[in-house]
């Protein structure tokens, strides 16, 4: 399974540099800047989360997010997380991991189904984005479908 997540944190890391590709190229419209820097900031807390260590983010709601960040952040989350995921044991993924809401709530997760949440999260925040991105005039949205990245992977 651990190999499986680090397989699905690259096609993380791809989808994310499309996307981005695609808003730059189309003026960053600051709603996308908004949600990118939420599914970045998501990943950073919960990657921090799963170390046991306390968020340095007050929030996943980053305040004047840039492509130019975002562009940085996208390679720098995406080593975090494979780098954490290969200093763990397989048998690691089912274990708890105890943390605090942002709202002070106290949660268990197991560490695979963080990971799983995390990854789904980017889907769905990516999609957020793809639709941010038409409503503001963006003709093409870029693939980023699984079974493309599978393609350009084996290619």
């Amino acid at each position: 399974m651990k190999t499986h997540f680090i397989k699905m944190f690259g096609y993380n890391l791809f989808a994310n540099q499309q996307l981005i590709q695609t808003m730059e190229a189309n003026g960053s419209p600051e709603v996308t800047l908004k949600l990118m820097g939420h599914l970045l900031a998501a990943e950073q807390v919960w990657l921090e989360r799963c170390k046991l260590i306390p968020s340095s983010l007050p929030n996943t709601w980053p305040e004047n997010v840039t492509i130019e960040q975002c562009k940085k952040q996208v390679p720098e989350r995406y080593e975090a997380w494979v780098t954490f995921l290969n200093e763990i044991d397989e048998e690691d993924l089912n274990s708890i991991i105890p943390y605090h809401s942002f709202t002070g709530d106290y949660f268990e997760n197991q560490l695979g189904d963080i990971i799983t949440q995390v990854l789904n999260h980017g889907t769905h925040t990516r999609a957020q984005i793809g639709q941010q991105l038409k409503f503001a005039g963006t003709k093409t949205l870029p693939v980023t479908d699984y079974s493309y990245y599978l393609r350009v992977l084996n290619s």
